[in-house]
């Protein structure tokens, strides 16, 4: 992990209130947050069955992660691994894995597990190549 922030660190979060950077979480003990993991303004996390964000982690504006789906009853934690970025207002689903060092492109829908250090994208998300 690289030096991106000098002294970082983890935000104050409570159930259903924006920290101080815009960002929202729902069930916050089920979030596990990695060292110097960035998330952007105005995204959700829904973490009721589990959502591990690693550390180095960037999350771009507007993206939605959830550990649970009330339109399919899909339920699962959710794991993002160490140094992966995902681009603005993209949203994965729950059950889902995305591997270290992996990209996920803007606009993106993850419904698959993702490999590490792949790069993906699209509506469903899928594997476009390697690093």
């Amino acid at each position: 992990m690289g030096k991106r922030f000098e002294k970082w660190l983890a935000p104050e979060v409570e159930h259903g209130k924006m920290t101080k950077y815009n960002w929202l979480v729902l069930y916050p003990e089920g979030l596990v947050l990695g060292e110097g993991s960035d998330i952007g303004a105005f995204t959700l996390i829904q973490a009721k069955y589990g959502v591990e964000i690693g550390a180095g982690v960037e999350i771009g504006s507007h993206c939605a992660i959830y550990s649970h789906s009330s339109i399919d009853g899909k339920m699962g934690k959710v794991t993002i691994g160490q140094g992966a970025m995902i681009g603005s207002h993209s949203t994965i689903m729950p059950d889902i894995s995305i591997g270290k060092n992996a990209i996920i492109g803007a606009h993106s829908l993850v419904l698959h597990d993702i490999a590490a250090d792949t790069i993906a994208f699209g509506v469903p998300a899928r594997h476009v190549r390697m690093r």
